[in-house]
């Protein structure tokens, strides 16, 4: 089963609020599997829109991905991204 990458695009609005769904979202990603390969950092726009935050982390499936992201723990955690932050967020199967 290949692994899956969520990809996240965003613009953080509310610092404080955002750094609360950072410090309750990462424990939920880790309990699924996930793993973070990008959390912030340096970007280098070469096409398109870009947003000044962008996370990507690797998960053993997307199913993995796909539970966390709906699990209880996450969406408690994601309850402090909404109205802090405008975000884009994907699963990628990978090869």
């Amino acid at each position: 089963m290949p692994a899956a990458y969520w990809i996240a695009h965003v613009t953080v609005t509310d610092e404080a609020e955002y750094g609360e769904y950072a410090r309750l979202a990462g424990p939920a990603i880790a309990a699924h599997g996930g793993e973070f390969l990008a959390r912030g950092g340096r970007t280098v726009a070469l096409e398109g829109a870009v947003r000044p935050r962008n996370v990507v982390a690797r998960f053993p499936s997307v199913e993995a991905a796909e539970a966390c992201y709906n699990s209880p723990e996450y969406q408690a955690a994601l309850e402090h991204a909404r109205g802090a932050a405008e975000r884009e967020v994907m699963i990628v199967e990978g090869v």
